[in-house]
């Protein structure tokens, strides 16, 4: 069985502060073990978030990192709705500038511009990609990464995975794909849940009021209406970091509340 914790702090910056310490120790116990730290960022404000502190933080050999993207928007890398584009200026560009020995280049593995146009194109590419990071399809069932990094929509929805849509009954492909997501832009990529199951760390971060009631449904009530709840590792643990407005109606006595 999983172990599952909820990480309850006052403020959105707290979680930022606390998200760059757990982040350390579980680049350092990957590299001590293979030698390098594999992690997948999804979109939205998450990279922002984590970013904040973990900028400046000299305790973490970045050199070691190997950085996906857990979802992508179908679009140049430099376009304002590119995941890429975000983790690009919030995470390694800035790790760069304050002289920290930088993640290698080689070592981000980013949506193949020329697929762009072409979703299906564009996901098989990034399994490919995949595939090449962590040996082979043949020799493993899913990649296992160190540790992968969500955030939730306000329809429950995380990756590019939304409620209701087939991509959640995907079983065999690492990377699928989507043209008719009901957030814009329409035409995506994304890890399949298998892959995100099997992860070693799953992180949820969310901050501010307008999702406390899905949070509530999902923690309190193990609902899997929504692809959040469907979130459950298979040899891995699962964290939820949260501040006071996200968390705020969580029953107290059916979820235990923890700080770092």
């Amino acid at each position: 069985m999983y172990e599952k914790k909820v990480y309850n702090f006052q403020s959105g910056d707290l979680v930022s502060q606390a998200l760059n310490h757990f982040i350390e120790k579980k680049s350092a116990e990957a590299i001590a073990k293979t030698g390098r730290f594999t992690v997948a960022f999804s979109g939205g404000s998450l990279p922002k978030t984590v970013a904040k502190y973990l900028v400046n933080n000299k305790a973490i050999d970045f050199s070691k990192w190997h950085v996906f993207f857990a979802d992508e928007r179908c679009v140049p890398l430099n376009h304002p709705d590119s995941n890429y584009a975000l983790v690009k200026t919030e995470l390694l560009d800035k790790i760069k500038a304050g002289r920290l020995v930088a993640i290698p280049e080689d070592q981000v593995y980013a949506l193949n511009e020329k697929f762009a146009s072409n979703s299906e194109n564009a996901a098989e590419d990034y399994e490919h990609q995949l595939i090449s990071a962590f040996v082979g399809k043949s020799t493993v069932r899913h990649p296992v990464f160190d540790l992968i990094l969500l955030g939730m929509g306000p329809d429950g929805h995380t990756c590019s995975l939304f409620p209701g849509f087939p991509q959640l009954q995907e079983n065999e492909k690492w990377v699928t794909n989507i043209d008719n997501s009901p957030k814009p832009p329409p035409s995506r990529i994304t890890f399949t849940l298998p892959v995100v199951n099997n992860a070693h760390n799953i992180v949820f971060v969310t901050t501010g009021a307008g999702k406390a009631s899905i949070i509530h449904e999902i923690l309190d009530q193990n609902s899997k209406e929504y692809p959040s709840g469907l979130v459950s590792p298979t040899r891995g643990n699962l964290y939820w970091f949260l501040d006071n407005e996200s968390s705020s109606k969580i029953v107290s006595h059916s979820i235990s509340l923890f700080g770092l």
